[in-house]
């Protein structure tokens, strides 16, 4: 049997397509020591376990993006086969078809995986939630601190000058002089 594989490499190979994380079928053969080939071959002796929300074949372009983001599958940029993904339901449904000891292991490492990514995927909503509740918090803050501000301009001012009463004779302007 194997050595444990470790979480971080299994995180490496989850990415998102079409809005699922997925594995594709060469990670997943590497990870249970098994030929892309027969992997393959595997699924689709059982393809009735398998929908499309399950797994899916890449598009030319899909597989393109996938190469370009993931340096470890370079190797798929010459291949002429189209690779399979396959989303964490697909995975999970692929120790049914695979037997060994050893795909039993590598089937459990990979659902902690999709749990911990969950997990993360969670906690960030809820970052980011909390985030937008402090901008609201803060922006009505904003108007209230910019309000004391005014009032403070406001008594900083200088006031009007009133004209300030005469000092001294004032002639009576009615008065005239003989």
């Amino acid at each position: 049997m194997k050595a444990a594989i470790s979480q971080e490499i299994i995180e490496q190979k989850i990415f998102m397509v079409r809005g699922h994380r997925v594995m594709i079928d060469r990670d997943l053969a590497e990870l249970y020591g098994v030929l892309t080939k027969a992997l393959n071959q595997a699924v689709k002796r059982n393809i009735g376990r398998f929908p499309l929300d399950f797994m899916f074949q890449l598009t030319k372009i899909e597989k393109e993006e996938v190469v370009t983001r993931c340096d470890h599958l370079k190797n798929l940029k010459f291949s002429a086969q189209l690779p399979y993904a396959f989303t964490e339901q697909g995975v999970a449904m692929l120790s049914s078809v695979l037997h060994s000891e050893n795909a039993i292991q590598v089937n459990i490492a990979i659902m902690r995986a999709f749990v911990k990514l969950k997990q993360i995927l969670s906690m960030n909503k809820d970052l980011a939630y909390k985030l937008a509740e402090l901008e609201r918090k803060i922006e009505k803050h904003d108007t209230e601190i910019q309000a004391i501000f005014e009032a403070i301009r406001q008594l900083m001012a200088p006031l009007p000058l009133k004209k300030k009463p005469q000092i001294g004779f004032k002639p009576d302007p009615d008065w005239s002089r003989p």
